[in-house]
């Protein structure tokens, strides 16, 4: 691709819908897109075992799911920040790591993990969160991965203290890894992910395309664009749509979907206040057309999931998806606030901050143009702030240097440690409340 630029301002829009080429897909986008045309929402698990015979069974019972389900292996904490020594002392010594160490094991160990469990019918994904993944992804490229995730903004702000303009270098190099292989490897943007909770949708639009297009630029064909629950709903909805929009406008020539989070943030305590919130997340999945959604348990509020307790999560989010897509009206309208016209505007003013996309989002950063608010990450501005207002709906409270407007003046004002717990709080008080006041209206209590 000669000029990713001109592809990405205002006038794309027409010339990707014009483009009658759609690339080759891969065995992980095959399954995703012909779930999406059988009416079936494809879940996925967060899952990562060090031991690779529990990480198989691990692997077995997400494929026996009653539903459209796809594998997860999620990697270790040494191996994110390639510390592969350490993960190899800690296999020797049996220690239980938080995930599966890609490279301290091996290419014959993880081949023998996928081998006759990984294929057409159940493509598998690797979830790592490094910043600097070069000797991940030439692992995973080693051992013919389905696809992999991440970004040079997504894995680097929330998670490191690698210089971002070091990790865009990194991530431009690790993309023309996969880029290289023989079969298409799938890789996904999680910039609509960035610290979870209380960044509102325009940004984290922006980055997930301005992400997806870095792929493209260094050669990925094979994407998919992420987007994180929140707060409301209503403003989901909106938000999901205005992700599928740009995504078609700015990444129509190649093979994209969306994939959406069940809440990142603090999780209710109680197991009924979790599934609810489960609920919603599958339910707007349905609404918004969404193909994958990335589901979370009834346990997130107080440890690491069991494979039990994952395969639990999964069959309802199938039987939730079911049970919407019978019922749910056709042509459901979608909220117009303005979050397609934000988050186009934070992109197209990005893209003039560099003569690529990655030097573009060096740029952006640098002059506070772009911003995540309450990321504390060197080479963010961090003067943005955000805020819940009395109806749920996350507002720009303080835009800082970006592009954009503050909501009415709503949350304007300094953000105490108080207020900002009680903002990070707001989704796991309103699911668990609503089981209590379930509960009562019963009389159960």
């Amino acid at each position: 691709m000669n000029s990713v630029m001109s592809s990405a301002v205002p006038a794309a829009p027409a010339a990707a819908a014009q483009s009658p080429v759609v690339p080759a897909r891969g065995r992980f986008s095959r399954f995703v897109r012909r779930s999406h045309e059988q009416g079936r929402l494809v879940v996925q698990p967060r899952m990562g075992f060090a031991d690779t015979a529990a990480m198989r069974r691990g692997l077995e019972a997400v494929r026996a799911v009653h539903g459209a389900s796809v594998g997860t292996v999620t990697v270790d904490s040494y191996t994110r920040v390639n510390d592969h020594d350490s993960a190899r002392r800690a296999l020797e010594r049996g220690d239980d790591l938080n995930g599966y160490p890609v490279v301290a094991h091996g290419m014959e160990e993880t081949g023998r993990l996928l081998r006759g469990v990984a294929g057409e019918d159940f493509p598998v994904q690797f979830r790592h969160g490094s910043a600097l993944p070069r000797d991940l992804f030439s692992a995973l490229a080693r051992v013919g991965a389905d696809a992999t995730e991440g970004g040079p903004v997504s894995y680097c702000l929330p998670y490191s203290r690698v210089p971002l303009p070091q990790a865009t270098a990194a991530w431009a190099e690790c993309c023309r890894v996969l880029a290289d292989q023989e079969g298409t490897v799938h890789l996904e943007s999680f910039g609509g992910c960035m610290l979870g909770q209380l960044c509102p949708p325009s940004l984290l639009i922006a980055l997930s395309i301005l992400e997806g297009m870095f792929f493209r630029e260094h050669g990925l064909r094979s994407i998919s664009v992420s987007y994180a629950q929140q707060t409301s709903p209503e403003q989901d909805l909106e938000a999901l749509a205005a992700l599928r929009r740009l995504a078609a406008e700015l990444l129509g020539d190649v093979d994209w979907h969306v994939v959406l989070y069940t809440y990142m943030g603090v999780f209710p305590r109680t197991p009924l206040g979790a599934y609810r919130m489960l609920e919603d997340s599958v339910r707007l999945a349905v609404r918004s057309g969404t193909e994958r959604l990335i589901v979370k348990t009834a346990v997130e509020a107080y440890r690491i999931p069991t494979i039990e307790e994952n395969v639990d999560a999964l069959e309802f989010a199938a039987a939730v998806a079911v049970d919407e897509r019978s019922q749910a009206p056709a042509g459901q309208p979608v909220p117009r606030t303005g979050i397609y016209e934000e988050a186009l505007a934070l992109i197209t003013s990005t893209l003039s901050f560099g003569d690529d996309v990655g030097s573009a989002l060096v740029g952006a950063f640098a002059r506070g143009h772009l911003d995540v608010p309450y990321c504390l990450h060197q080479d963010n501005a961090n003067r943005s702030r955000a805020a819940i207002d009395p109806a749920g709906t996350l507002r720009w409270s303080d835009p800082g240097a970006m592009p954009v407007t503050a909501s009415g003046g709503y949350g304007r004002g300094p953000v105490t440690a108080r207020s900002l717990l009680d903002m990070l709080g707001y989704n796991e008080r309103r699911f668990d409340s609503e089981v209590l006041v379930g509960a009562a209206m019963r009389g159960l209590l």
